[in-house]
């Protein structure tokens, strides 16, 4: 059962319906798979659709179209069911077609025809300021996930990094690693605490003076600290003590910025480079690539940011008010203007954002899909109205949201920091449960709805572990060819008219699904999809294998079970790799 089956029942009902009602020949007709297997391997609504235009019941309507529907081999049996639902349940052989075609186009079955559509697809992007935590995980791997889904179905997919390498967070992590520094070097200054806090500014300290001495030393703390207000006392938290503590951090920037001269921008880069090198490393250990890395940096030394605010300024969608430029989002849906250059002269981030969308745009790209935290959803209108106030088509771009992922261990909800403040990383979580499993549970929601990540499941070699019992469908059938020992070419021979039983059926029917499920999932923006086949693929493999032997005596029906399961074996593998998760041969 394939999308060709879809096609051609879809072809059978537009005859019957320019039969019984040709002024209405171009009606929509929608084929489901029914939720449940009583109810025949495709369904559709027709006769409810028409039912108001033709003024008749539709169950009449339904009998009507069956009554008209030109036979065919395809189809075994119909039935009219609940308010006028026409069931469709499809011959055996054009079940069992499924396996001959995955045999024959192995790794390839499934994989969409080339659309020449230009896909770019912009995730994680986090601020090179620290490790990857468990959030970035989830969208790392939904990200990947999804530009895989969309390779495969036809699209050519470029996967971006936008790397946050100008701004003051970037100011932040230079100082801090200079103060660390000073440190080292026997400068004792109060540590501000919204600087970085984490042990990984230390080690990148110790890693400065390892390299280059006492190169960036030599200041004492009252040159460090001069013209900086003094830090509240920790208990305070109204806004007048975040205002001290953010001047108090500015201050300390500006007189590293004077007191390194030239050699701020190679602690500036330095600290960079370290971060992000981290960052690359643990990415590409958790199987998630970029095919490009661009830097914000590159906006303003391109003049790209002047030139984005200049033609906004240039379409009227720019006004001054108190020395600042604010672009007027109020008009294409946001909640209030934005601040796009400061009265100090400075952009904005959003003036940032403005450009590289813009550079999006300029690129020729057919679809643009942000994938940002859910903590991000109010951003999206203030960029889609810049998109807007630029004349370009705010539609072409998408945003995904991923909400992020919560940890349990135990039944309990477990700690997603350390006692330093700092999230639980991306490399901590992929040390305990394994690359397969954070692949595989990061997708296994919708990227928009919350997720819980049991950590117990995920290291469990049980059932219960969705991972391990699709991984372990693989591996068994990797065992019953290797104790079969025969050619594999002489699958493709095989009689598959023997595979009549109702599970043996059900598997080729979940097989001929695939190709479908693959463009579904495309579009939708939903991997989650491809991991809820492959549990229920891996579930309905188990249960035949439980209830029937493959290397039975018949050496027709032998060669007939094991076409069927080396079919799902090719398929567990394909959509596995499109998730990130290996396949493993034995287990």
């Amino acid at each position: 059962m394939s999308a060709d089956s879809k096609v051609q029942l879809t072809a059978l009902l537009r005859a019957a319906l320019k039969s019984i009602a040709p002024e209405l020949a171009d009606t929509p007709i929608h084929l489901e798979r029914p939720k449940q297997a009583g109810h025949g391997d495709f369904a559709t609504n027709l006769a409810l659709q028409l039912a108001k235009p033709l003024r008749r019941r539709p169950r009449e309507l339904a009998e009507l179209l069956l009554a008209e529907l030109p036979r065919s081999p395809l189809v075994a049996a119909t039935e009219v069911a609940g308010a006028g639902f026409i069931n469709f349940t499809l011959a055996a052989d054009a079940k069992t077609a499924a396996v001959s075609r995955v045999l024959e186009r192995g790794a390839e079955f499934g994989r969409g025809a080339h659309t020449g559509t230009r896909v770019q697809i912009e995730f994680v992007s986090a601020n090179p300021t620290g490790p990857l935590h468990v959030g970035h995980g989830r969208g790392a791997a939904y990200g990947a996930s999804l530009a895989a889904v969309l390779d495969f179905a036809g699209s050519d997919v470029t996967r971006e990094y936008y790397i946050n390498d100008a701004g003051r967070q970037m100011d932040i992590l230079a100082l801090s690693t200079w103060l660390r520094y000073l440190a080292l070097h026997g400068v004792d200054i109060p540590f501000p605490p919204n600087a970085y806090q984490g042990d990984y500014v230390i080690d990148m300290a110790r890693a400065l003076r390892e390299g280059h001495q006492d190169r960036f030393a030599g200041f004492t703390a009252e040159q460090v600290l001069e013209g900086a207000p003094g830090l509240p006392i920790a208990e305070r938290k109204d806004d007048e003590a975040k205002t001290q503590r953010e001047d108090h951090l500015d201050m300390l920037i500006a007189n590293a910025k004077r007191l390194l001269g030239e050699d701020y921008h190679f602690v500036h880069g330095f600290a960079l480079n370290e971060q992000l090198g981290d960052g690359r490393d643990d990415l590409e250990e958790f199987g998630v690539h970029f095919d490009k890395w661009f830097s914000e940096k590159s906006l303003f030394d391109t003049g790209l940011v002047d030139r984005a605010v200049a033609e906004l300024e240039k379409r009227g969608h720019v006004y001054l008010q108190d020395g600042a430029k604010w672009f007027r989002s109020t008009a294409f849906g946001d909640e209030k203007d934005r601040v796009v250059q400061r009265e100090n002269g400075l952009y904005t981030y959003f003036a940032s954002d403005i450009a590289y969308h813009l550079n999006k745009y300029e690129r020729g790209y057919d679809r643009i899909i942000d994938i940002w935290g859910a903590d991000h959803h109010g951003y999206i209108p203030r960029v889609k109205g810049a998109i807007a106030a630029l004349g370009l088509p705010p539609e072409k771009l998408e945003v995904t949201l991923v909400q992020f992922a919560v940890l349990y261990r135990n039944g309990q909800k477990a700690s997603m920091s350390t006692r330093s403040g700092e999230f639980v990383t991306l490399r901590e979580l992929r040390r305990e449960v394994g690359n397969d499993a954070c692949r595989f549970f990061y997708v296994l929601r919708k990227s928009d709805q919350h997720l819980d990540f049991d950590l117990d499941l995920a290291k469990s070699q049980s059932n219960e572990n969705p991972v391990y019992y699709v991984q372990y469908a693989h591996a068994r059938v990797c065992s019953v060819l290797e104790q079969w020992g025969g050619d594999a070419a002489e699958l493709r021979a095989a009689q598959l008219d023997l595979l009549e039983n109702e599970r043996e059926l059900a598997l080729c029917a979940r097989l001929g699904s695939f190709p479908e499920l693959i463009q579904n999932a495309a579009a939708d923006y939903a991997p989650h999809q491809i991991a809820f086949y492959l549990k229920d693929l891996a579930a309905e493999f188990h249960s035949w294998y439980n209830a029937e032997r493959m290397l039975v005596d018949d050496p027709a029906l032998r060669l007939a079970r094991l076409a069927l399961a080396a079919a799902v074996r090719q398929v567990l593998a394909t959509a596995l790799a499109l998730l990130g998760v290996s396949a493993p041969q034995s287990m």
